[in-house]
């Protein structure tokens, strides 16, 4: 049966959108996955992906063309299939139009409980996709509870997305009926999250048949946590501690599962967030954990306790991965079993650059780091060979004439790639200044979409830790990243004596498909000349 395609509502304040360019034609097959087209926004353009398979049956909105979001974009069904009744205003299956438009939060349709009709007055509020990448979202905090008032733009929850956790507002207002996800659980995209509507409507049975996608994925009820081995006699003053509260996870990094809003409260109130019980998600604390936490609780915990491990003893705890950590698995594998990588390796001397940075960094209110000269060079070496600054796509290749270099940045739960549009164009200051107001976005949890997507080529730096040379997994689309190693003092031969000189180690990891050996060999014999002599990208 075909379905509608709706125009997307790719940010959180997208309104209408501009088809950019269709990679698919009518008549063409189109998989699960496929991108469709790419869209402008009003932040950004984004590539737009089918979550339908089918023939690709209509094209609403040409190249060029503009209209609202949720206005027919595309018709996907089986080759040969009548649609003149869709064209002509009849409706398409609401399950999956609903389906077809990854959006972010925007009002659910009653369409969504097809087992009954809604209440008058009622919505039924979905989990929303908060980024291009979203596949299920977790929710941290709720800043409403069953029988609040509600507002159009009040904030119902935080909710961890793939890249960050978010703030998501209400589209509508009402009363809070009923919530389908309390704090720590997980649940795919357009699973229920919430009911809205009048105060006092019995919504018990809208709840109990909705139908998503993928039902909810349950919290980890039995939380793996490490205990005394019972073979051992233990003495008798360990049974105060086996009553005292269960430690909450921590991760081998001494992180502790906390959402955002129980992590604030906890700071407020001076409390240590590693005595407190959690209730979430695999022991995660929420907002309820930190206002119920009583310190005499852990009096117990205090007392002197006498246990011996025994020797050899194994444990193993398990951890569930974020959804930020599954994203990138999925990313990473992706590209690494897509894309045929090869690798070039470049050494660079860093004398000049030394000297110029420290000049640079005279002048009062300017800072500039290596990693910025770095930037800058990648963005004026790519508009030197455009080969490098492209995507694969099957059918044909994409050039862009927009360079917009991205800068990997380690977080708390893995990394994430903050964009820097129109590098090219950018001093080294406004690099600088561009790369730590992102990076610090992304360390805090504040980056937004748009903020971390349109990147054409990217940059991963490890030098500040100490590794001198490594390799990276190209982030697609991109058709090559960049791997900065330190600088390392050594001694060098100039001028035909052996001096003690300052190098740096770069590789570049290229996608075959687009970038032949040569062309990435040329592209690094520039970026050399670059940072070698840093006067040529002072502007």
């Amino acid at each position: 049966m075909a379905v509608v395609v709706n125009m997307p509502r790719l940010s959180d304040t997208m309104e209408e959108g501009t088809v950019a360019t269709w990679l698919k034609k009518v008549g063409d097959k189109v998989e699960e996955g496929d991108i469709l087209a790419e869209i402008e926004t009003d932040k950004a353009t984004m590539e737009f992906e089918s979550f339908n398979e089918g023939t690709l049956l209509h094209i609403g909105v040409e190249e060029g063309e503009t209209t609202k979001v949720d206005e027919l974009l595309a018709i996907i069904g089986e080759a040969g299939e009548d649609i003149s009744g869709l064209l002509s205003g009849g409706a398409a299956p609401a399950a999956e139009t609903a389906e077809a438009a990854p959006s972010t939060p925007e009002a659910p349709k009653a369409a969504e409980t097809p087992a009954q009709e809604l209440p008058e007055g009622v919505v039924v509020v979905t989990m929303p996709r908060l980024s291009d990448t979203m596949e299920e979202g977790t929710v941290a905090t709720w800043l409403k509870k069953v029988g609040d008032a509600v507002e159009e733009g009040d904030i119902l929850a935080e909710i961890e997305t793939d890249k960050a956790t978010m703030e998501f507002e209400s589209f509508q207002s009402g009363t809070l009926l009923e919530i389908g996800l309390q704090e720590g659980e997980s649940a795919k995209v357009d699973s229920l999250l919430a009911i809205i509507g009048p105060a006092g409507t019995d919504v018990s049975g809208v709840a109990a048949n909705f139908s998503a996608p993928a039902a909810k994925t349950e919290a980890v009820k039995e939380a793996p946590k490490a205990e005394a081995p019972k073979a051992a006699p233990a003495p008798a003053k360990t049974e105060a501690k086996a009553s005292a509260p269960k430690p909450t996870p921590v991760t081998a990094n001494g992180r502790v599962f906390v959402s955002p809003l129980a992590k604030k409260l906890a700071e407020e109130k001076g409390i240590n967030l590693t005595k407190v019980q959690g209730s979430g998600e695999n022991g995660r604390i929420v907002k309820r954990d930190i206002e119920n936490y009583e310190p005499a609780a852990a009096v117990a915990e205090s007392a002197p306790v006498t246990s011996f491990a025994i020797a050899g003893e194994e444990n193993t705890e398990e951890v569930k991965n974020s959804s930020m950590r599954k994203a990138i698995a999925k990313a990473l594998g992706n590209s690494k079993f897509s894309a045929p990588h090869f690798y070039l390796n470049i050494e660079v001397d860093m004398d000049n650059a030394i000297a110029s940075r420290k000049t640079i960094n005279a002048i009062p209110d300017t800072k500039v780091s290596f990693n910025d000269m770095v930037v800058k060079a990648c963005a004026m070496a790519l508009t030197k060979h455009p080969q490098v600054n492209t995507t694969w796509a099957d059918n044909t290749t994409k050039f862009h004439s927009h360079i917009h270099v991205g800068v990997a940045v380690a977080v708390e739960d893995g990394l994430v790639v903050p964009v820097i549009k129109h590098t090219n164009v950018l001093s080294l200051t406004q690099i600088g200044a561009s790369v730590r107001d992102l990076a610090g976005k992304a360390r805090n949890k504040k980056i937004k979409p748009d903020e971390m997507s349109g990147s054409t080529f990217t940059v991963s730096n490890l030098g500040m830790f100490g590794i001198e040379s490594f390799t990276s997994i190209i982030n697609q689309p991109n058709s090559a990243i960049l791997s900065v190693g330190a600088i390392v003092q050594k001694p060098v031969v100039k001028d035909g004596q052996i001096v003690v000189g300052n190098t740096m180690m770069l590789t570049l990891a290229c996608d075959h498909r687009t970038v032949d050996g040569a062309v990435g060999a040329q592209f690094l014999q520039t970026l050399k000349t670059f940072i070698e002599n840093p006067v040529t990208m002072i502007a």
